[in-house]
Formats: C-alpha cells, structure tokens, sequence
C-alpha cells in the first residue's frame, strides 16, 4: 500500500512514522502532487499555527491540490482544522472540505486542552471496533462546533466534533497516533477504507 504523508514544514511526522511502522506500514513523507495524487491514502497532519500552516501549504500549492484528491485523506488535529471553512486563529481562511468554522476555546476553560479525553458519538466506518467513551490524546485551543459532518464528539467546556467526515475526507482532532492501541485501530481502519 503506498501511502503519503504531507510534507509542508507542519507535521507530527515522525510519531505518525512510527504508528504506521508498527502497524507494518511505511509511509513515504511528500510534497510533490503527482507522488500525491498517486498514493492509495493520504495523511495530513499539522501542528503549529494556523495561519503560518496555511502559508506553507499556499506556497507550495498543496492548498489547491488537497480538496481535489479522490482517495481517502486523513488531517490530523491542525490538519483536520486546515480542511474546515476558516479557522479564528489567525483569522486564517482553510481548505473548505467540511462546512465549519474552527472556533477558541473560551478562556472559561484551561487551554489548550491538553491530554486525554473521550470520544463519543461514534459514526463513521473510522470508529470500526471501536466503543464509545474511549479515551484520545488531545491538544489544542480551537475546536470545530458540532455540525453535519461531525463522526465523534468530545466534551470540553462545550461538546465539539472531535472528528469530521465529508465523503472521502476525514478529520481528527485527536492524535490517534499518540492514543495507544485504540489510536492505532482508528489508523489501522482507516488504512482499510
């Protein structure tokens, strides 16, 4: 299976690198669109700011090439907020995929929030074999309000999608390769699309 992580000066790579090989995978790290477009999944990771992300990925053209891929993509926490309408952070205009506005945490709460914490809600062939209230890792400020697309759901100060779905896109705000043998099914299953 070839698949590709997004290279674009953003990422968790390695950790990433590390899930997959334990898995038995090998993923090759790319920004070339024809070694995109080529591959049979396609992981977007980020971590960082947003609107420096979205700078680079403007830069290289990825920002264009992203929304037209047909097979399934993944972005991970930053990534899957890229993939929404707009993030408040930076007052950052994103890839469009899934119809939401990333949103700050209110300062009511401690943030980011960092750590483990529960999905629910569980609606996408992502969550195969997998229960509700499973614990994730997480960290980040911004958040995708619940909405049409939303798969899972956690609760922080607000309940939020905690994962997005739009055809063959999907989002995760959690870190599944940093959440154990529960992260590395999510992953696994995600490898079977």
């Amino acid at each position: 299976m070839n698949i590709v992580i997004i290279n674009y000066g953003a990422g968790n790579i390695q950790s990433i690198m590390f899930a997959l090989q334990r898995l038995g995978l090998n993923a090759v790290l790319s920004n070339n669109p024809e070694e995109i477009k080529a591959a049979d999944k396609v992981i977007f990771p980020g971590v960082g700011e947003a609107s420096s992300a979205m700078k680079m990925l403007v830069e290289s053209g990825l920002d264009t090439l992203i929304p037209t891929l047909k097979q399934p993509v993944l972005g991970i926490c930053l990534g899957m907020q890229l993939m929404c309408k707009s993030s408040e952070e930076g007052d950052t205009k994103g890839l469009g995929i899934f119809n939401v506005d990333v949103i700050k945490f209110s300062n009511k709460v401690k943030v980011p929030q960092m750590g483990w914490n529960q999905i629910y809600n569980l609606k996408s062939s992502l969550f195969r074999e997998i229960t509700d209230n499973e614990y994730m890792y997480l960290v980040h400020s911004y958040y995708a309000p619940l909405c049409n697309e939303a798969v899972a759901t956690t609760n922080y100060e607000v309940e939020y999608a905690s994962a997005l779905q739009n055809n063959n896109f999907y989002g995760t705000q959690f870190h599944p390769e940093k959440s154990g043998d529960v992260g590395e099914q999510i992953l696994a299953n995600f490898l079977k699309l």
